[in-house]
C-alpha cells in the first residue's frame, strides 16, 4: 500500500456501527494507520458493546478510550471523535475525507444512512460521503436477510454507495480466523484503490493437481 502522499487524499473515516463482527473494523484500522494513512474513527454506542463482548475490549462504555486498542507507535494518525461531536472532521464535505466506511454496519445504521437521517457522527460522516460523490463502504453482517434489509441495501447501492457484505471465501484456503477476517478486509482495501498483501490474488490453475496460491513457490 502506498503511504508516499501525505496529504488529504490519505484521509479516512471509519465507523464501527453495532452489527456482529467488529474483528473487520479494528483490523482496517490496524492497516490503514500502519500504511500511514489518516484515519478518523467513530462507533456508536451499540458498536461499544459488541468491542466488549466480541472482542474482549476492556474499555469504559460511558468514557471509552479506543486509541488505546492500537499500537502506541500508531496513535498519531488516529483520530478518535465522540458519536455526538457532529462538529468533527468526518461531519465536513470541506475535509477532503478520502472514504467513509462503515464496518461492522448494523441493519439499524444502514436504514438511517439509506433514508437520509444524520443523527449522530457515524450517519452525517455517511450522508456526507454520498452527497460529495467520495466512496461510501458499509460492510453488513447479518443472516438471514429480510426484504426490509434487502430493500434498503438496495436503496444505498443506487445512491452510489458501495455494499460489502462480510462474505469471507475459501477459496485462499483459510487456516486461521485471521485469513477469514483479512479477506474482508483486503476486499474493502480493493474497493478503496489500495494496495495490500492481505491476501495473495487468484492465480490460474496450471495442469498440476496444486493450489492455486503456489504461485511458482519451490
Amino acid at each position: 500500500m502506498s503511504t508516499d502522499a501525505r496529504d488529504s487524499a490519505d484521509r479516512f473515516a471509519v465507523c464501527f456501527s453495532g452489527g456482529s463482527g467488529i474483528a473487520y473494523g479494528l483490523r482496517l484500522v490496524e492497516v490503514l494507520l500502519t500504511a500511514g494513512h489518516e484515519v478518523h474513527l467513530c462507533a456508536t454506542g451499540a458498536a461499544l458493546r459488541v468491542l466488549v463482548h466480541e472482542a474482549g475490549a476492556a474499555i469504559d462504555l460511558e468514557r471509552p478510550d479506543l486509541a488505546s486498542l492500537f499500537a502506541a507507535d500508531l496513535r498519531a494518525r488516529l483520530r478518535v471523535h465522540g458519536l455526538q461531536s457532529v462538529e468533527a472532521t468526518p461531519a465536513s464535505g470541506s475535509a477532503r475525507i478520502r472514504a467513509t466506511v462503515i464496518v461492522p454496519c448494523s441493519m439499524g445504521t444502514l436504514a438511517r444512512v439509506a433514508h437520509g437521517f444524520s443523527s449522530n457522527l457515524v450517519e452525517r460522516a455517511a450522508d456526507v460521503a454520498l452527497k460529495e460523490g467520495r466512496p461510501l463502504l458499509v460492510v453488513p453482517r447479518e443472516t438471514p436477510l429480510s426484504v426490509v434489509h434487502l430493500e434498503n441495501m438496495l436503496a444505498l447501492a443506487r445512491l452510489g454507495a458501495i455494499v460489502l457484505p462480510a462474505m469471507p471465501g475459501f477459496y485462499h484456503r483459510p487456516r486461521r480466523v485471521d485469513d477469514l477476517v483479512d479477506f474482508v478486509v483486503g476486499k474493502i482495501l480493493d474497493r478503496l484503490g489500495l494496495d495490500h498483501a492481505l491476501v495473495r490474488r487468484w492465480q490460474t490453475p496450471g495442469p498440476e493437481p496444486a493450489s492455486p496460491w503456489d504461485e511458482g513457490e519451490s
